[in-house]
């Protein structure tokens, strides 16, 4: 179904009521057939029977040609133009001299009233049909017949003819709605759509901010911060400037693995190739290689395989808090990583002795806020506290079921 038609509904209200036009047809067809039949089977002059059949005939190429199209695409405001006018001045003109011919063809009242019906608006069509149906009577009358016993069944016309005409009126009326309901249908869907594609637009661009700023963000200002003091000792200390840049090497290599696997949506190298306890120990290892920081990891529980997600998000988490701790804990010496195995949860805490911030500060800059939503993602939640002198510690806390197994399993 078209929905480029008029928003008010129109253009679908004609194509729900060809769905059962069809129908119309039949019964128009079985109309005409019957009364033909009755003519032929009817005494009287052959040549007036005769004319009644080829009027009631020519009925069919009439309403083809004109009235059907009319009576499919009218909506409920039906008008009184000069096609709906004239369609129905013929269909009168032929049924009236059908039967002026021979009485038998005011069977075709069948037909006439609603097709009448559906061509004019109700109160035209009602007084059109209501003289169809005194047409026979009429006939009686004028040719000396007696046209009392015609006009019950008249006036039983009239009033089926009403309530034909109401009916015709409240399905047209329906139609018309449920055009209008298909119609919003339609554009409902289409701004879902729509609003689905941005949704997922948005959700990818968070999705690869946040890998940018865990990995290759961090691994620049590592870079940056390696490659600087490489050169304040390259006079004075040329072996540790020589250290500090094989370190700017193996940070640069790992960021650019991290960086071609985010881009694929692939496993974290560090996951892929070891346990979720080892990869957070060897970030921790470079924290105390690159700021010359006591880093202590340990891991609390039974160690066992958590699902992937769960093992990315404390990664990721990892990753921040320790970059964290290196961009902004000033005055931090000691830093404490723990991985924590329960029952139904893993729980990481970073831990630093640096200058910490006041409680009420706003501290949620978009590290917290992309542990946070990392950890919302698999119904976890992270949480940061820290006082002035006091230091800070980083707490996520993450769901692991003991039954699911995603991490790669590696010895440690």
């Amino acid at each position: 179904m078209r929905t480029d038609t008029q928003g008010n509904g129109e253009g679908h209200a004609p194509e729900a009521r060809s769905r059962w036009f069809g129908l119309w047809d039949g019964y128009f067809a079985v109309s005409y057939t019957v009364t033909t039949v009755l003519l032929f089977n009817t005494g009287g002059d052959p040549l007036r029977r005769a004319l009644a059949i080829a009027a009631l005939t020519l009925l069919i190429p009439w309403y083809a040609a004109l009235g059907r199209g009319l009576m499919l695409h009218s909506g409920a405001d039906r008008t009184a133009g000069p096609r709906h006018i004239t369609f129905v001045a013929g269909l009168f003109l032929l049924f009236a001299t059908a039967t002026a011919c021979a009485i038998g063809g005011s069977f075709a009242l069948f037909a006439v009233v609603p097709m009448v019906m559906m061509a004019l608006p109700t109160a035209p069509a009602v007084a059109t049909a209501s003289l169809a149906n005194l047409t026979p009577p009429a006939v009686v009358l004028l040719t000396g017949g007696d046209w009392r016993a015609a006009l019950p069944l008249s006036l039983l016309g009239i009033a089926l003819s009403v309530l034909l005409g109401l009916w015709i009126t409240e399905v047209v009326r329906q139609s018309r709605e449920r055009g209008k309901l298909i119609v919003e249908l339609h554009r409902s869907r289409e701004q879902l759509a729509a609003m689905s594609r941005q949704a997922g637009i948005a959700a990818e661009r968070e999705r690869l901010a946040r890998e940018i700023h865990d990995t290759l963000a961090q691994g620049l200002t590592s870079i940056i911060t390696l490659v600087q003091a490489a050169e304040a000792e390259l006079a004075n200390q040329p072996e540790l400037a020589a250290r500090h840049l094989a370190l700017t090497g193996r940070v640069a290599r790992e960021s650019l693995a991290e960086a071609r696997d985010f881009v694929a949506d692939r496993t974290p190298p560090a996951l892929r190739e070891s346990s979720l306890a080892r990869a957070i120990r060897r970030q921790a290892d470079a924290l105390s290689e690159q700021a010359r920081m006591t880093v202590r990891c340990t891991v609390q529980g039974a160690e066992r395989l958590v699902p992937m997600p769960v093992a990315v998000v404390l990664l990721r988490s990892a990753q921040e808090s320790l970059a964290n701790v290196r961009k902004h804990a000033e005055g931090a010496r000691t830093v404490t990583v723990a991985l924590a195995y329960e029952p139904y949860t893993v729980r990481l805490t970073v831990t630093d002795d640096g200058a910490g911030f006041a409680a009420d500060r706003d501290h949620a800059g978009y590290g917290l806020r992309g542990m946070r939503t990392r950890a919302e993602e698999i119904d976890g939640h992270a949480t940061a506290d820290s006082r002035p002198g006091r230091g800070t510690t980083i707490t996520i806390t993450v769901p692991a079921d003991p039954g699911a197994e995603d991490e790669p399993a590696d010895e440690r």
